[in-house]
């Protein structure tokens, strides 16, 4: 039997032992995928590993992912990788023991997009990762391709697995002759022959109802919340902080899993997209450790401009935590210019070199989108809400 380890670092890099030769920063998490083969060449396991430098959090060893004996046929499990996101992908089909199905995906001089499945999927169940961060509209278009190759090559059932769901903030009408992206998007998907969406963190739950198909939605926050819950820091000094109204829900349940820690609320009034102005804070946070909550960091102006009031408050340090990380311009020179002691995101959307700063953790939320497929893939009946769920209606 051989084995064969891949290391998964900061800087982006998933390559082999063998090949991993450059030392790397001890402020940067190292985490390992570890795949044993069988004679025959196909993986026999697969478990993520964390180095001796980071404390490995009760999300990768809890007991709550044991899959039931019973399987289908495995062989009839196909997972491909569009080219927004691809180390996330290896990742997921390295925890759940699986090959990258093999796919062609080029793109024309003109800029479209050709599509090419270089194995069959007749009767088989179909998973397709593939974010649609930016480029948002290139990568929707590589999905709606992809999903319409696996359709005409007769797959049996196909699921876009969307780690995060670009025109989701599109998702209602706020003043006159507005688009609703969001439904439009979701027609797309469903009208190219999804079957099923699993997405995770949408940015708010209304947007799984404008999908005429089924949607498994998949919280990020817990693998965060681990994250924080193995740090040394004292309950008695948290506070949980929505940097706006719109995310109270979300920081009130965060805030409950982590030990029942008060809430905080920053006031916030927009005058256009993009551009926030923080009026008031709601809330105690003087002498406290405050953990600001949100599901995206974009731009990052309204985070900034929140911590920077939480610091005149006489909060004591300011965490930054968010599920996907946009990271337009300037929001790097933002989060870097020492507001936070920490930032700590995961890899819904891959984060270029260019952009890591000291600052900066990145969680893997790999596990959390293996096991989603493997329980929907097998119909689990219990659903996704005891370990991804965070309890808000």
């Amino acid at each position: 039997m051989a084995s064969l380890t891949y290391h998964y670092s900061s800087s982006g890099n998933l390559t082999p032992t063998n090949i991993l030769r450059s030392s790397i920063s001890p402020k940067h998490t190292l985490i390992s995928c570890r795949v044993n083969y069988k004679e025959n060449g196909r993986p026999n396991n697969a478990q993520v590993l964390i180095s001796e430098q980071q404390t490995l959090p009760n999300f990768l060893t809890s007991n709550q992912f044991e899959r039931t004996p019973v399987r289908k046929d495995e062989k009839r499990l196909k997972i491909f990788s569009g080219t927004a996101n691809p180390l996330l992908s290896e990742e997921v089909a390295c925890y759940m023991g699986l090959d990258l199905g093999k796919i062609d995906i080029k793109r024309f001089a003109d800029g479209e997009i050709y599509v090419q499945l270089r194995e069959s999927v007749r009767g088989c169940d179909v998973y397709l990762v593939q974010p649609t961060c930016p480029p948002a509209n290139e990568n929707l278009m590589e999905l709606l391709i992809m999903i319409d190759a696996c359709r005409r090559a007769s797959a049996k059932t196909i699921t876009a697995v969307i780690p995060y769901f670009g025109y989701a903030r599109a998702d209602r009408k706020t003043q006159g002759r507005e688009s609703i992206a969001a439904k439009l998007v979701a027609n797309l998907i469903t009208e190219a022959g999804a079957d099923r969406v699993l997405a995770c963190d949408l940015h708010s739950g209304q947007s799984m109802g404008y999908f005429d198909i089924p949607v498994d939605h998949v919280h990020g926050q817990p693998v965060i919340l681990d994250y924080l819950a193995s740090k040394t820091i004292k309950t008695d000094d948290l506070v949980v902080v929505s940097p706006d109204v719109g995310g109270v829900a979300r920081a009130r349940a965060f805030a409950k899993k982590l030990s029942d820690a008060p809430l905080a609320i920053v006031d916030k009034r927009r005058h256009g997209h993009n551009v926030a102005e923080v009026m008031n804070l709601i809330g105690d946070v003087k002498g406290k450790v405050a953990v600001m909550v949100d599901d995206m960091i974009d731009t990052a102006g309204t985070i900034a401009k929140g911590a920077a009031l939480l610091h005149h408050e006489g909060a004591r340090e300011v965490y930054a935590c968010s599920t996907h990380a946009v990271f337009s311009p300037p929001a790097i020179e933002r989060l870097s210019s020492g507001l936070f002691q920490e930032v700590i995101i995961t890899n819904t959307i891959p984060v270029s070199e260019k952009n890591y700063f000291p600052q900066l953790t990145v969680l893997s939320v790999a596990n959390l989108l293996g096991e989603s497929i493997w329980r929907v893939h097998d119909d689990y009946p219990g659903g996704f809400e005891h370990f991804s769920g965070l309890g808000i209606d």
